[in-house]
């Protein structure tokens, strides 16, 4: 089981989480304008995101976590089959125990697809899935206060979240001395509610970029705007 793009191709079969819509708008979101040489992907599942960014970006050095094994394996297989594999690693850890490890290690931009489901959702689901997609296996608090810590002056943090969270993380982030630099809201339609929110936080406060994204203008017929984010990945955007 597998999923091509147009520079690399993502094997999955392993991985609870397979490639969505929400990891590929965020790897080609992410703003690179302060031209991160470091980046770090935290809950890196497949490894899309991360190859995301190599194909984008001049980093020399792009590191994902994964704490499922499973994931982890498939993660480092993705990334070795790629062109960048010298420039992507994969570690085997929690948030929590990478941070002690990498102490004094800095990071120019960071970025996470996040767990969504929080614990009382009542899904069947597989432990892997769950583990790779409820809120309490890498709580949005958690993800704030490692990233702050593992952030250079200049570095960045990326995610994309549930709209009714943006509230909460953009509270969280503030008590993390992190400020929002650029936010997009994303429905499935014209006419659909708000679904997710792509955010992108700096150390230093900016003048916060704010817009909406809508993805299809009917089932599987795309919007222009999605179409341009997308092009330089999917083979039919």
């Amino acid at each position: 089981m597998s999923f091509s793009f147009k520079q690399f191709t993502i094997k999955q079969d392993r991985c609870a989480m397979k490639v969505g819509t929400d990891g590929v708008l965020l790897g080609s979101w992410t703003s690179l304008k302060n031209n991160p040489q470091t980046i770090l992907d935290i809950g890196a599942g497949t490894g899309l995101i991360a190859l995301m960014l190599a194909q984008r970006s001049a980093a020399v050095q792009i590191d994902a976590i994964e704490i499922d094994e499973d994931a982890y394996e498939q993660c480092v297989e993705n990334f070795e089959n790629s062109q960048w594999a010298d420039r992507l690693f994969c570690f085997h850890a929690s948030l929590d125990e990478f941070a002690e490890e990498m102490e004094g290690e800095t990071y120019d931009l960071i970025v996470s697809n996040p767990p969504f489901f929080l614990p009382n959702e009542t899904e069947l689901i597989s432990e892997n899935r769950k583990k790779a997609r409820f809120y309490d296996s890498l709580p949005f608090e958690n993800l704030v206060r490692f990233a702050s810590q593992l952030l250079s002056k200049k570095g960045e943090l990326a995610v994309v979240i549930p709209f009714a969270e943006e509230e909460n993380v953009l509270a969280l982030a503030k008590a993390n001395k992190l400020l929002p630099c650029r936010i997009t809201r994303v429905r499935g339609t014209a006419t659909a509610p708000i679904k997710r929110s792509l955010l992108q936080f700096s150390l230093t406060e900016q003048k916060v970029e704010e817009k909406e994204l809508t993805l299809e203008i009917s089932r599987h017929k795309y919007t222009s705007e999605f179409k341009e984010l997308v092009k330089n990945y999917y083979l039919k955007p």
